[in-house]
């Protein structure tokens, strides 16, 4: 309504100043005379003015016809189009116009006036290629979210615009959770755009997180035929999508299967813990020991990790300590100054009670790089050496505000997982764990690294009740 007065006294506005206009010109005294073979005219302020202006409208009605002329020209020259052109050029450049100001205000993050400059535009051009797609961007900058889905199905009549109807589409449905339907428009995306990294991308994530392995692999497999990965990294992410399809057939209790598919994964990249983890239990369990020491050995020679010395110890489970400290030497030889061989080493001497030996073995291990872990075998070291108890409490006192050390991380994210997995749970990224310390603080204990494994047993009896988190520290019994 308010809009409606301003203009109702903006034409009154107008008609008064034209009426000023034209008394004050009649007002004047004066004029012109135009003489012109013998005939003369005399005109009058009023009469110059008026006729100047019919002048002007005379120029532009003449332009017009020649630009008519012009375009009829074409027309006759097989220019089918040309008539056509000449009469709505005037609506293009209004349209153009207004498709331009709504890219200013889509990018500036207007989004109220890139919708109304995008309707603007779509009312004057005849192009819903480029109109609808800038209606479904505005449309969800504006938080108009069933206008942009409208659009985006709009853009789906289109061969032309199909792929970016679906990719809205696409967004929209993982911003709501419903990653079936996503994965298949996932699936749609790719079959238009294969080359496209972001629909190879998502498509692989979605196909992961729904454990629909083969048809990770098979995407993984178009990514390197298409240039756009890397062999070496293709040979690792197919190693993770291999391990866990082993995990899956594992659970499912298909042993045969799980086996073939973790030796597989442990072929295809050595350096995957989990993968060598598997690949050795599967062999142990195929009676073939020899070939899970050469697997976890390769492994422990790439990354010394507590997954792999647990492992190791389930090849003979009813050694004694002294046994297996002597067949652990396999391990232990191998890089020799890592932190993580140094532990288990620790670990191996406080079972066969050697605690002098330990405490070398150990070092300055907990002030250069004090965790939980090496802090509480400190504290198993002290017992064992018949320390006073407050020395011992003291060392677990540390233990527990100290930090976990390496736990597998997100790279991207930096969340922290008690176990491995494909996808982090966070960010959804793809191969992005790293056995590593987190930057941050965090209590989320791996479940293949309780310390203490090889002296209590398995991990999870390697719990305590009375300290959360930390492991039971047995004593020796000195009367034995």
């Amino acid at each position: 309504m308010l809009w409606s007065l301003i203009k109702i006294l903006a034409f009154v506005a107008v008609v008064a100043a034209l009426t000023f206009g034209a008394s004050y010109l009649m007002e004047l005294s004066g004029g012109a005379e135009i003489t012109v073979a013998g005939f003369e005219v005399t005109l009058s302020p009023l009469e110059m003015t008026i006729g100047f202006l019919l002048l002007v409208l005379l120029l532009w009605i003449t332009l017009g016809i020649l630009g008519f002329l012009l375009a009829l020209l074409r027309w006759i020259n097989d220019d089918e189009t040309a008539i056509k052109r000449y009469f709505t050029r005037n609506r293009e450049r209004k349209g153009f116009d207004a498709l331009s100001e709504g890219m200013m205000a889509l990018a500036s993050g207007e989004g109220q006036l890139a919708l109304a400059k995008a309707t603007l535009a779509n009312r004057y051009l005849d192009r819903p290629d480029l109109t609808n797609v800038m209606v479904a961007q505005a449309a969800e900058l504006a938080g108009d979210r069933k206008k942009a889905e409208a659009t985006y199905k709009l853009l789906l009549q289109d061969e032309k615009t199909r792929f970016v109807g679906v990719r809205g589409l696409l967004k929209q449905k993982l911003e709501d959770g419903d990653s079936v339907t996503a994965l298949r428009l996932a699936e749609k995306a790719f079959q238009l755009k294969p080359k496209n990294v972001e629909a190879q991308d998502l498509l692989l994530r979605l196909q992961a997180e729904s454990h629909d392995w083969a048809g990770a692999r098979s995407t993984l497999s178009s990514k390197l035929r298409l240039g756009t990965l890397p062999r070496e990294v293709h040979k690792r992410r197919d190693a993770i999508l291999a391990l866990s399809e082993a995990s899956e057939i594992l659970s499912d209790e298909s042993t045969i299967e799980s086996r073939e598919a973790a030796i597989e994964a442990n072929k295809l990249s050595p350096d995957l813990i989990p993968a060598a983890a598997m690949a050795a239990r599967s062999y142990v369990k195929n009676g073939n020991p020899k070939y899970a020491v050469r697997v976890l050995k390769k492994a422990w020679s790439a990354l010394p990790h507590p997954d792999l010395a647990a492992t190791f110890a389930e090849i003979e489970p009813e050694e004694t300590p002294r046994a297996r400290l002597s067949r652990f030497e396999t391990l232990t030889k191998v890089r020799p100054e890592h932190s993580e061989t140094r532990m288990l080493l620790a670990e191996l001497l406080i079972a066969a009670e050697d605690f002098p030996a330990a405490r070398r073995a150990l070092g300055d291990l907990i002030t250069t790089e004090p965790t939980s872990r090496n802090l509480t075998l400190m504290a198993a070291i002290a017992r064992g050496e018949g320390a006073p108890e407050a020395e011992v409490r003291g060392w677990l006192t540390k233990a527990l505000t100290a930090s976990r050390g390496p736990q597998w991380v997100c790279d991207v994210c930096g969340t922290v997982h008690a176990n491995w997995g494909p996808v982090c749970t966070n960010c959804h990224g793809f191969d992005t764990l790293s056995w590593k310390t987190p930057k941050t603080a965090e209590y989320a204990m791996p479940g293949g690294t309780d310390m203490l494994p090889l002296l209590v047993g398995s991990p999870s009896e390697a719990r305590s009740d009375n300290i959360p988190g930390e492991p039971e520290i047995i004593p020796p019994d000195r009367n034995d």
